[in-house]
């Protein structure tokens, strides 16, 4: 090799180096289209974009970011055939930035990438190409509807099929579909997707969702097969109190619009309408409270496929005129499987029924395994809970039978399990099984809406870790499609109130972003003319069931929190008409700025012993209740309409809120600050919602103080008051007394369910008593989320992630370590990367870790560090400034990992 190309070679090898190194400085991450990874179905004119940056360099700001969108991945990638192009934005915004460019059609497929620049000077390269695509348009349903002959009496579910022919090779091929009722899909013998419980449940009245179904690698050149099966679901099936039937119709129908690209460029679009034949078949009743029958002996075997013969017994499906209601694509997760449990034991009960255990309360439905002489009948039946003795017990289910049945058809080993009902169960009972059951035959499968879980929560304290997950199981199970109050009984309602008790906690959980922005629309729909917010969205209970505080304040509560949370400032806008209405609602019902009449639910199953001889039962006014909310939502309102710029309304609402406050204390607060209902709930509402005037607060904490150390460290609180206890105490300087609530084990408190043996968290704190009987048949769920709102304290103050700015672009990380805990972790996956704070004390020092995500800062507060020798990864500290009550210091810190060591 001569000189100069020796030369060459190495210049080239260390550009290439060069190249490598600087591109690995700085990446994007994360990519999602309206909260969604590649979606399809996608509605919105106005998709919003967002991603994380990837970089190991601390400190690390987005400058800047570029976005381009094409129609044609590869030539996309290759930069042609752009149809827009964002120009480069000085900005750091990354999360949920507005597409800007031409307008959107249907059912195109766009391609979309960013490059970011970085406060250091380095530039990503492109990013990896993703994609969304765009449902459809009102106009652009030219399908009808499809339903049986006749009156659709039968609780049968009814199989229908056609075969349609596809001319030449596919491209692309997407089914659109929704239905009154549920649906599954079936092409060419197999199930579409792995959605369960579609459409969803809406308010079907007003809204109904269709879903996107990709078929490119499903549909076939030649002939193929399509297949509906129709269950009652919401729409038709029981659902509220009364066994109600038919609430929001009695037809149960479909309706798909297959969409196919062909490798030529053209384009055809396939409807339903006559042509359509229909069967009942293998699923004799479906019920979601009652539970479904299937008779195996009346499958229609191969009833999707291709070579099916629908001979004899095939009907002729109908068109159905379906009322006007608009069809809109789905933004919440799909109903989906998740964890399966296998049974843990088969054993007798002393009254010798058969019951398998699989050590998990959980909501989805089981999965038998069995063979036996044809007509052999398999009664299952579901439970959350033995009794004293050892029983079956499903008093508790009220009205709801909850039970599967499954007759064999004598053909060898078959596998069963339901398609349009779920329970809540842990244990199973069942009755006339072949043979002998082995556990191997039993397994459990949780189903809920797939909502990623973002944080994680582990201490040194195993109860405490049972808690968190004993929480995160009462999430799981009761954030199916909708935030229902119990997953169990004749109920399974999305009950408001407990909605916005859990919201935060919710939310440091899992991604409930897309969750609860489709059930706001539908809080919006069904909303009363004069304001007033129902009980329970859907609204299933009828007219005049709502405009409860507490519990219409969902309306104010969930989409503030969701603009905090995941900085979502279009749930603002779109929810806003909403939170004005509920405000007006509740200025037309008071007087002289009090709200002081109407129906309430109060402070729900606070603590009341048992023949309470010395009022020791904590009763807090209801319209004290009412007048703290009133003014809660005031405030939240004020700081929305800040938000949107809307100055007149900020004006308005700021001289309401200070008129609600000052009628609150004549009322309800002598002069030396003692409140006429004098329970942790009333101080708790009155100090959170800063109800007091600022020169009494701390007076009412230290009765707070008092009241809870009066009832031997014990709460007191209901669904109203639980949430904010400890996160007043933590605020007023009583972490102590936090902690002390928290590791309390005894009856009333949190850990008394786990030391019970709960798996979930309970309705009632009591639910089963010490004496092993139980507290209420009547109501009294063991699947219940609202009292494991604990779980945002936990976060926010032993592990100490908190944030400071919407969807944490400035965030706090301040653990305050306590109790009896040596260490705790937490983690949360936020918009823009992973926080982590995790703490350890050992051998007299304390030790954290931290995580910081790129393009965010974070303030950091070192507990009790104040005059302490700090080492930050390895080197001593000079404090920046330090907390003088809690002697802790306090730093400014970008992105990065920091390792901090010093005594403790």
């Amino acid at each position: 090799m001569n000189l100069l190309l020796k030369h060459s070679f190495f210049f080239v090898v260390l550009v290439l180096f060069s190249v490598k190194s600087f591109a690995q400085k700085l990446s994007v991450k994360n990519q999602t289209v309206e909260y969604q990874y590649n979606p399809i179905g996608i509605d919105s004119s106005l998709p919003r974009f967002s991603w994380a940056l990837s970089t190991s360099l601390k400190n690390t700001l987005q400058s800047s970011y570029e976005l381009r969108v094409g129609t044609d991945s590869v030539k996309l990638k290759g930069g042609k055939e752009i149809i827009w192009a964002s120009g480069i934005h000085q900005t750091d915004q990354s999360v949920l930035v507005n597409y800007g460019g031409p307008e959107l059609q249907s059912d195109i497929r766009y391609f979309w990438q960013v490059r970011v620049r970085d406060n250091h000077g380095n530039a990503s390269a492109w990013s990896p190409v993703n994609f969304w695509q765009m449902g459809l348009k009102a106009a652009d349903w030219t399908s009808e509807w499809i339903t049986v002959a006749g009156k659709d009496t039968l609780k049968a579910s009814p199989y229908f099929r056609r075969e349609i022919q596809i001319s030449k090779p596919i491209r692309r091929a997407t089914a659109y579909l929704t239905a009154n009722g549920l649906y599954e899909a079936h092409i060419n013998g197999s199930r579409v997707g792995d959605h369960y419980f579609a459409p969803g449940w809406t308010s079907y009245k007003n809204r109904l969702q269709y879903q996107a179904y990709d078929l490119s690698t499903v549909l076939k050149k030649g002939n193929n097969a399509i297949g509906i099966v129709l269950g009652d679901g919401w729409y038709k099936g029981r659902i509220g109190f009364d066994y109600q039937h038919n609430y929001y119709g009695d037809q149960r129908a479909f309706l798909m619009q297959i969409v196919v690209e062909y490798t030529d460029g053209s384009k055809e679009t396939l409807k339903t309408d006559n042509g359509w034949k229909y069967q009942y078949g293998a699923i004799l009743s479906s019920d979601i409270y009652d539970g479904e029958v299937y008779d195996s002996r009346k499958a229609l075997k191969g009833w999707s496929a291709t070579d099916y013969k629908a001979g004899q017994g095939w009907m002729d499906g109908r068109v159905f005129k379906h009322d006007a209601v608009p069809l809109l694509g789905t933004v919440s997760p799909p109903v989906k499987k998740h964890e399966q449990f296998k049974a843990i034991r088969v054993f007798k009960t002393p009254k010798g029924e058969t019951v398998a255990d699989f050590g998990q309360n959980l909501v989805g439905w089981e999965q038998i395994k069995a063979s036996g002489a044809a007509g052999n009948k398999i009664t299952v039946s579901h439970a959350e809970v033995l009794d004293k003795e050892g029983n079956f017990y499903t008093k508790n289910l009220r009205s709801a039978k909850s039970q599967n049945t499954y007759i064999l058809n004598g053909e060898g080993e078959q596998v069963f399990e339901p398609h349009f009902t779920y329970h809540g169960f842990r244990y199973i009972k069942i009755e006339g099984y072949p043979g002998v059951l082995e556990p191997s035959a039993l397994t459990a499968t949780a189903l809920y809406s797939d909502m990623k879980q973002n944080g994680t929560f582990v201490t040194s304290d195993t109860l405490l870790n049972k808690l968190q997950r004993n929480i995160l199981w009462g999430q799981k199970g009761n954030f199916l499609d909708v935030p229902t109050d119990c997953p169990q009984r004749d109920e399974r309602l999305g009950w408001t109130g407990d909605a916005q008790a859990f919201f935060s906690t919710a939310a440091y959980n899992m991604d409930v972003a897309g969750f609860f922005t489709k059930w706001l629309k539908d809080l919006a729909a069904d909303q009363y003319g004069d304001g007033s917010v129902p009980h329970v969205i859907p609204n299933v209970l009828g007219n005049g069931q709502g405009g409860a505080t507490g519990w219409a304040d969902a309306s104010t509560i969930i989409p503030w929190g969701m603009y905090e949370s995941y900085g979502d400032r279009r749930i603002l806008e779109e929810q806003y008409a909403s939170m004005k209405a509920w405000e007006g609602y509740m200025i037309a019902q008071s007087k002289n700025d009090l709200w002081t009449t109407g129906f309430h639910f109060g402070d729900w199953l606070f603590y009341r012993p048992n023949d309470d001889t010395e009022g020791r039962s904590a009763v807090t006014d209801k319209y004290l209740i009412a007048q703290t909310f009133f003014a809660h939502s005031t405030q939240l309102l004020i700081n929305t309409a800040k938000v949107l710029g809307k100055k007149e309304d900020v004006e308005v609402y700021t001289a309401l809120l200070a008129k609600l406050k000052s009628a609150f204390q004549r009322e309800y607060m002598t002069s030396t600050g003692r409140l006429v209902s004098g329970t942790q709930t009333g101080y708790v509402l009155a100090l959170h919602f800063d109800m007091l005037p600022e020169a009494l607060r701390a007076q009412a904490a230290e009765r707070l103080v008092s009241n809870v150390e009066s009832y031997g460290n014990h709460l007191t609180t209901g669904f109203l008051g639980t949430p904010y206890l400890c996160q007043v105490l933590s605020r007023f300087g009583y972490t102590d007394v936090a902690y002390k609530l928290l590791f309390q084990e005894s009856y009333p408190s949190w850990l008394y369910p786990v030391k019970m043996g709960a798996t979930t968290i309970w309705e009632r704190w009591d639910g089963i008593k010490e004496d092993g009987t139980f507290q209420n048949d009547g109501m009294n769920s063991f699947n219940h989320y609202a009292y494991g709102a604990i779980g945002e304290w936990m976060y926010n103050h032993i592990a100490g992630i908190k944030l400071s700015a919407p969807g944490y672009k400035q965030l706090i990380i301040a653990p305050e370590p306590g109790g009896k805990l040596t260490s705790a972790r937490g983690t949360l996956m936020t918009p823009y990367g992973l926080v982590k704070s995790e703490w350890k004390i050992e051998n007299g020092k304390i030790i954290l870790d931290i995580s910081i995500p790129a393009n965010t800062r974070a303030s950091l507060l070192l507990p009790k560090a104040a005059q302490k020798e700090v080492k930050e990864n390895g080197v001593n500290l000079k404090a920046e400034a330090s907390n003088a009550i809690r002697k802790d210091i306090q730093l400014s810190r970008g992105s990065g990992e920091y390792h901090f060591e010093y005594g403790f």
